[in-house]
């Protein structure tokens, strides 16, 4: 049997959302669990970016960063962003819900999103991965699994 080396962290979100962290350093998986865990579903915001929601509910149960460490990069403009291509794929209505969700807390507290104007009438989505100190707290507090 093999030994999980998770580093992990909880904290509390703008919203009073008690929010647990846990990092994998060796898959550079960051997965955010907000609140008490629930049914969800799962939509891909990215090829890298996951969210699990509750349509039920309308709420947020958890977020999904793969390769953590290069989304979550700065560079000399600023936040790596990505477009929200995967969300052309959903059907409208939980793609207004996805919308919410990110631009509400406790998720906008970690993902970030902006727009592309492509046209007057035509706008791509945007995100980008915030990391305060309590997302880079996770990568450095071990908890053995």
């Amino acid at each position: 049997m093999s030994i999980l080396n998770l580093h992990q962290t909880e904290t509390t979100a703008s919203d009073g959302t008690a929010v647990r962290l846990v990092y994998d350093p060796e898959a550079d998986i960051l997965e955010l669990f907000f609140g008490a865990n629930e049914p969800a579903t799962g939509v891909e915001l990215t090829d890298h970016i996951v969210l699990r929601l509750n349509r039920q509910t309308q709420r947020a149960i958890s977020l999904t960063v793969l390769h953590f460490s290069i989304l979550a990069e700065h560079t000399e403009y600023g936040p790596r962003s990505y477009p929200l291509t995967k969300l052309n794929e959903v059907p409208a209505d939980l793609r207004e819900l996805v919308l919410h969700l990110l631009t509400s807390a406790p998720v906008s507290q970690f993902l970030k999103l902006s727009h592309f104007q492509a046209s007057p009438t035509k706008r791509i989505p945007f995100t980008y991965v915030e990391s305060p100190p309590s997302v880079a707290a996770a990568r450095f507090s071990s908890v053995k699994a």
